[in-house]
C-alpha cells in the first residue's frame, strides 16, 4: 500500500487479481492466438463489480469519483499480460461515460445498467479513415430530419467495433471545426449501420478492432448526448481519463517486461554464470526499474489531481508520454535480455513488445501530447 491507496482500494485490487488468475491467465495464450476472448468474460467481470468502477450507483455502478479504485483495478487487469484483452473488456470506459453523464435520463437508465452487468457492450467511435488524431476535422455527418438524425460516414480503428451493442459516435452536426461536433448513441441493429472487417493488428491481438459504416442511418433524436454541437467538450473530457488509463497500461506493460526479464536472467546461464551476474544486465534492469517507478509515481500524482477535481491536461499528457517511453524501453530491453527466446511467441515479452507500440498512438499520439503540453505552457 502507498499513500494513494486505502483498504477499500486494496480489496478491489485483490478482487481484480483473483479475477485475472481465475478467469484469464489459464486461457490468455489461446485467446491471443485466436484473436478474441469469450464474450462471457464481460458478464463475469460485471458480476465481480469490475465494470462498474467509476459509474454512479444509481445506474448500477460502484460509485463515482474514486480515481484510485480504478487505478488499482486497472493495474491488476494488466497482469493478464494482454493489453488487447484489457482494452476490449474496458471499451465501456471510453464509450459509456458520455452516456452516463449527458444522455437523456431514460436513455441512461436503459443503456448503462446492462453494460455494467456485462450483458451489453459499449464502444466509442471517433477516429476516421484519413483523420487520425485530427478530431476537430471529422467528416461523418448527421443531419436533423424531424425526430431523427440521418448519419453518413465511416469510422476506423474502433475497439470492440464488431461486438459493441451501443456505440457513442462523434458526428458533425454543425459547421467546420470543433464547434460543429456532436455525440450520438447508435445501436448495433440500427438500419444503415454496418461493421466492416475485423482489423488485423501488430499487437493487441485479443481485442476486436473494426471499421464502422453509416449509410443514411436514422438515429432517434433523443439519442443525442448532451447539447447539439457541444460534443467536442465531452470528447476532450473523456480523453483525460482515457489517457490516464493508457499511462497505467504503459507502465504496467513495462513492469511485466521488467519482472519477466529479471526472473529469466536469474535462471539463464551464460559463460559459466547467470546472465544477471553480468554488470551490463544489472544496469539494464536498474534502468528499467527506475523509468517504471518514475512513470508510475507521476501517473499517481495525476490521478490525485483528478480526484481533487482538477483538470490536469498538461500533467496527464506528460504522464502518458513518460510512461510510454518507459514502456518502449523496458519491452525492448526485455526482449534483448531474453535473446532468441524473446523473439518467440511463447515468451510473454514478445507479446508485451508488440503491444507496447499502440500506446504511443492511441488516445492521441506522442506528438499530439506534446502540442497539448506546449499550449498549456503557452509556448
Amino acid at each position: 500500500m502507498t499513500d494513494y491507496f486505502n483498504e477499500t482500494h486494496e480489496q478491489v485490487r485483490h478482487t481484480a487479481r483473483r479475477f485475472v488468475q481465475t478467469h484469464i491467465l489459464p486461457y490468455i495464450n489461446d485467446w491471443e492466438e485466436a484473436g478474441e476472448f469469450p464474450q462471457d468474460l464481460y458478464r463475469l467481470a460485471g458480476d465481480a463489480g469490475l465494470l462498474g468502477i467509476g459509474f454512479p450507483e444509481a445506474l448500477g455502478g460502484v460509485g463515482e469519483g474514486d480515481v484510485f479504485m480504478k487505478v488499482a483495478a486497472s493495474e491488476e487487469l494488466m497482469r493478464s499480460t494482454s493489453g488487447g484483452l484489457v482494452a476490449g473488456l474496458g471499451s465501456l470506459d471510453i464509450g459509456l461515460p458520455p452516456v452516463a453523464r449527458w444522455a437523456q435520463p431514460h436513455v441512461r437508465e436503459q443503456i448503462v445498467p446492462p453494460v455494467l452487468r456485462g450483458e451489453k457492450i459499449a464502444a466509442l467511435a471517433i477516429t476516421e479513415p484519413g483523420g487520425g488524431s485530427d478530431v476537430a476535422n471529422l467528416k461523418t455527418r448527421a443531419v436533423r430530419d424531424g425526430d431523427h438524425y440521418v448519419v453518413n460516414g465511416s469510422k476506423t480503428f474502433i475497439t470492440s467495433g464488431i461486438r459493441a451493442d451501443h456505440v457513442t459516435v462523434a458526428v458533425r452536426t454543425g459547421g467546420e471545426g470543433h464547434g460543429g461536433i456532436s455525440l450520438l448513441l447508435i445501436d448495433k441493429d440500427t438500419p444503415g449501420f454496418t461493421t466492416g472487417r475485423k482489423l488485423k493488428k501488430m499487437g493487441w491481438w485479443a481485442s476486436d478492432t473494426a471499421e464502422l459504416f453509416f449509410e443514411d442511418c436514422r438515429v432517434p433524436a433523443d439519442r443525442l448526448i448532451g447539447a447539439e454541437n457541444a460534443g467536442f467538450i465531452a470528447i476532450m473530457s473523456n480523453f483525460l481519463s482515457e489517457r490516464l488509463m493508457l499511462a497505467i497500461m504503459a507502465y504496467m506493460t513495462a513492469q511485466l517486461a521488467y519482472e519477466a526479464a529479471r526472473d529469466y536472467t536469474r535462471e539463464r546461464q551464460a559463460f559459466g554464470r547467470s546472465v544477471s551476474g553480468f554488470q551490463v544486465t544489472r544496469h539494464k534492469l536498474v534502468e528499467m526499474a527506475t523509468r517504471i517507478d518514475v512513470a508510475r509515481e507521476y501517473t499517481y500524482r495525476c490521478a490525485a489531481l483528478m480526484q481533487a477535481g482538477k483538470n490536469p491536461i498538461q500533467q496527464v499528457a506528460m504522464a502518458k508520454n513518460v510512461a510510454v517511453e518507459a514502456c518502449e524501453f523496458a519491452t525492448r530491453e526485455a526482449v534483448q535480455l531474453f535473446g532468441g527466446m524473446g523473439y518467440m511467441r511463447e515468451s510473454v515479452v514478445e507479446r508485451l513488445y508488440r503491444d507496447a507500440k499502440i500506446l504511443s498512438i492511441g488516445g492521441g499520439t506522442d506528438e499530439i501530447m506534446k502540442e497539448l503540453i506546449a499550449k498549456q505552457l503557452r509556448l
